[in-house]
């Protein structure tokens, strides 16, 4: 699982051993359990009782191979970039003139994210759509996550990876093709974009990282300050995560690395406050998936190297206009939900936007049909079919 790859294309099998799984049993049996929160809801955090039932799954319940054997089937690849192992799944759609897609995901998610998703995507005539409006999909780990390599200094930052990512659809044989994203594949997005604007079509984003600046504080309509004030409140209470990650991921890296319970609760409360989940994530997805994404980041030790790109980028976002085509789908129970008018404030050229009445920040696990309809509709118009 972690010899090194080349430049290369190379076949990668997901292969955990079985002591790797034996060992994260012991550690579940020798759970050190903290007392029950104070508060008789989330606002501490991820309540008890909870994680008590995720242990009891977790440990006797939860298939990993099932998981494995399900993205082996996708078609895993590694390729070395800059001296870094790229992981990332290829899916190439039955129709032969589909568009090339690259989408990236972010944290506390990976491409766990886009397995319900993908087939719409690849193939559109099973669902609803047309042939023209097919993708073949390149879903890539970002550094330091999942399957891809850790870097071992500085530098890998969202600039660097917008680079990477268009290396990539070189290395595929893909001379133009679009970015999608959300969370941290929304910048990522965007700098592929700035990085390759020749060969990048344009970009389609289900969270649009755009600042508000002083005109629209100054000037908010009512639907602007409802999302400023949606997002004071998510800076006062949301964002502990983000100041530790940015600030010191190495001290966090050695509790998550260590724990497979802390782990877990450290991403599954956040799709507990991020999604659309009226009061419990499972309304929303399901045990397994929440379990299976948790196991990519355990299984890798990545704790600490995720939350090390919050100490690369988090701070240092790019402001600048960005002119290639845009498409934006705003879900109500995303962090930051700016106005067509907010955003169009730095990017220059939206050719695609739509509202949606339910969903959250997981768009592609919450709403895989809303969101491939979105992403269908956004292309049809920078790049038609």
């Amino acid at each position: 699982m972690t010899e090194n790859c080349t430049d290369a294309i190379q076949k990668f099998e997901i292969q955990i051993e079985e002591s790797v799984l034996t060992d994260l049993k012991k550690r579940l049996e020798m759970t050190r359990w903290v007392e029950a929160e104070t508060a008789a809801d989330w606002s501490q955090g991820i309540p008890l009782s909870y994680m008590r039932d995720i242990h009891h799954s977790w440990l006797h319940d939860y298939d990993w191979r099932a998981c494995e054997k399900k993205l082996n089937n996708l078609g895993s690849y590694r390729t070395r970039i800059d001296g870094l192992d790229i992981h990332f799944f290829h899916l190439r759609s039955p129709h032969p003139d589909a568009r090339p897609l690259i989408m990236t995901h972010g944290w506390p998610g990976s491409v766990i994210e886009f397995l319900k998703i993908s087939p719409l995507l690849t193939d559109p005539t099973r669902h609803g759509g047309q042939a023209e409006e097919a993708f073949h999909l390149v879903l890539p780990s970002l550094p330091g996550y999942g399957f891809s390599g850790k870097p071992t200094g500085p530098g890998w930052g969202v600039a660097k990876i917008g680079q990477a990512w268009g290396e990539l659809m070189r290395r595929l044989g893909y001379a133009q093709f679009g970015a999608q994203g959300g969370d941290w594949g929304a910048p990522i997005s965007l700098a592929t974009g700035r990085a390759h604007p020749d060969r990048c079509k344009g970009v389609h984003l289900n969270m649009a990282p755009v600042r508000p600046d002083d005109e629209i504080i100054a000037n908010a309509q009512a639907e602007e300050k409802k999302a400023l004030a949606d997002f004071a409140r998510h800076q006062q209470w949301g964002t502990g995560y983000s100041q530790q990650q940015s600030t010191r991921p190495q001290t966090l890296a050695y509790s998550l690395v260590d724990s497979p319970l802390g782990q877990a609760a450290w991403i599954l409360e956040k799709f507990h406050a991020w999604s659309d989940c009226r009061g419990h994530p499972e309304n929303i997805f399901t045990r397994t998936e929440l379990l299976d994404n948790v196991m990519i980041y355990w299984l890798t030790a990545s704790g600490g190297s995720s939350a090390r790109l919050y100490w690369e980028s988090f701070n240092k976002p790019n402001t600048d206009p960005f002119d290639l085509p845009v498409g934006v789908s705003r879900f109500p129970h995303d962090i930051i939900k700016p106005t067509r008018r907010w955003a169009a404030r730095q990017y220059t050229n939206i050719v695609f936007w739509r509202d949606h009445e339910t969903g959250g920040h997981f768009a592609a696990m919450e709403k895989p049909d809303a969101l491939a309809r979105d992403i269908r509709d956004c292309f049809g118009e920078i790049w038609p079919g």
